[in-house]
């Protein structure tokens, strides 16, 4: 965890693959970070694949947001609230929606 690194209520760090916050990130209310999936064929379902999420600097992820495992999320993004992220998002980006996709760059 870097330093001045804001984490407001209720978020969820599921970090069995690790979660790594640069500085200066705000995290918003009811985050969730999920660091495991599972297979996605009926015989692996029970099996867990780990990856890790990286945060850069000064990322601000809005409220209700939810960001996958394996994603890196460069520095300066905004991820707007109730976004689901599920790829990489570029440095000084806003990203929104279910799954996010880019708004505009920064």
């Amino acid at each position: 965890m870097g330093k001045n690194v804001f984490i407001n209520a209720c978020c969820h760090f599921q970090d069995h693959g690790g979660v790594s916050l640069g500085d200066g990130c705000q995290i918003g209310h009811n985050v969730v970070f999920a660091t495991l999936n599972h297979g996605l064929a009926p015989e692996d379902r029970q099996t867990t694949y780990p990856a890790p999420i990286t945060l850069g600097k000064n990322v601000w992820v809005g409220s209700n947001s939810t960001i996958l495992q394996g994603v890196t999320i460069g520095d300066n993004a905004v991820i707007a609230a109730g976004a689901v992220v599920t790829k990489d998002v570029p440095e000084n980006t806003i990203v929104g929606g279910v799954p996010a996709r880019i708004i505009r760059k920064i």
